[in-house]
């Protein structure tokens, strides 16, 4: 099975913790640090079985703080290294995701969203956003993908890694407890047969293999702030020159919209078909989903609302995307209407009825 199934494209059927194991195989990653949190535990079990088939390694550490720390540590000898968490692990790893980004580690993180605050539910919500986004005390320069099915996952999974090593900047796949745990189908497959060029990791401090064995400094203390200040501006220009090629989102329906259904991540599922539902009765109804929340495709959401007349705002959380969403439509005056259900699915069903309200 395991020699068979990235050979060619295959369909499959399975959960979201296992397709994240099988795309990072599929991404050649080398290493997974981690540390046990529902609900993404079964991303290490599915990579420890997987592992040794491909020659992988696998190091439980014994906290969330040491799985960041440590994957740091092997992305910096030059292995494509990757952890994955939850919830407060989310949290006690957002100390080495400020470190990746001053010191421009393309660490890869796997984050399936819990309910918070602290353990509280540990099936599904949408609160992780605001802290994987700008977790920490840095300036968020990072990457985060925010994923919707299973397809995506193993997508965007790939290429994670790859825009990571491309960019040096630490990248996340957000996906959710739903995605982790249900069943669906996908296509695998082997992304370099599918012409896609997966980025070669070198090592940061220096090749220690070569007799010369030339070191670099690398660093994310500073003696003072105007030091400071020079090395994070200089991160900041290169983050935005990243951020025009990489940014991602989803329209339809846009151009003609009275109303628009905004959503991210596995909400959008439900959106998306209450889109397809409103636009079949003829109601002038328009979709717009951002797949990158960093950066957020806020000139292109400009763009696809400058014609409607409200902005239907649903996520499983209290505000953390709405305040996205408002900081990247300043200055608009179209009117907003949220539908907020921290830690909680919503429907299809939830979204067409709350469209019915606006008329």
């Amino acid at each position: 099975m395991a020699e068979v199934l990235l050979q060619g494209e295959q369909r499959v059927f399975m959960t979201g913790n296992e397709v994240v194991a099988w795309a990072a195989v599929a991404a050649k990653a080398d290493i997974m640090y981690g540390y046990p949190i529902t609900p993404q535990n079964e991303i290490m079990h599915y990579w420890t079985r997987l592992a040794p088939k491909h020659g992988k390694r696998f190091l439980q550490v014994e906290d969330e703080i040491s799985a960041g720390f440590t994957t740091v540590g092997g992305v910096m000898t030059g292995r494509k290294a990757f952890t994955a968490t939850a919830g407060p692990g989310n949290v006690l790893m957002q100390e080495s995701a400020n470190m990746a980004e001053m010191m421009r580690v393309p660490i890869v993180y796997v984050v399936q969203q819990r309910g918070g605050p602290s353990t509280a539910t540990v099936i599904y919500a949408q609160q992780e956003t605001t802290l994987t986004c700008f977790g920490g005390n840095g300036e968020g320069h990072r990457l985060v993908y925010s994923t919707a099915t299973h397809q995506e996952l193993f997508d965007y999974t790939i290429k994670a890694f790859n825009m990571a090593w491309t960019y040096r900047f630490p990248t996340f796949v957000l996906g959710d407890g739903y995605q982790a745990k249900m069943r669906e189908s996908l296509t695998m497959y082997n992304p370099e047969e599918k012409g896609i060029q997966l980025v070669k990791p070198v090592p940061l401090l220096g090749d220690t293999t070569k007799p010369e064995r030339q070191f670099k400094h690398l660093r994310n203390t500073y003696n003072t702030e105007d030091e400071l200040y020079k090395v994070v501006m200089n991160n900041q220009r290169d983050w935005d020159n990243m951020a025009e090629k990489v940014v991602e989102w989803d329209e339809k329906g846009c151009e003609d919209a009275e109303v628009i259904l905004l959503t991210h991540g596995i909400v959008a599922r439900s959106a998306i078909t209450a889109y397809q539902q409103l636009r079949a009765e003829g109601k002038k109804v328009g979709f717009f989903r951002p797949i990158t929340l960093r950066p957020f495709p806020g000139k292109e959401l400009k763009e696809a609302i400058k014609n409607a007349k409200k902005l239907l705002v649903a996520e499983s959380a209290y505000g953390q995307f709405l305040k996205m969403v408002q900081n990247n439509i300043f200055g608009s005056q179209i009117e907003i209407v949220p539908l907020l259900r921290p830690g909680v699915g919503i429907t299809t069903e939830e979204i067409v009825a709350e469209y019915h309200k606006l008329s």
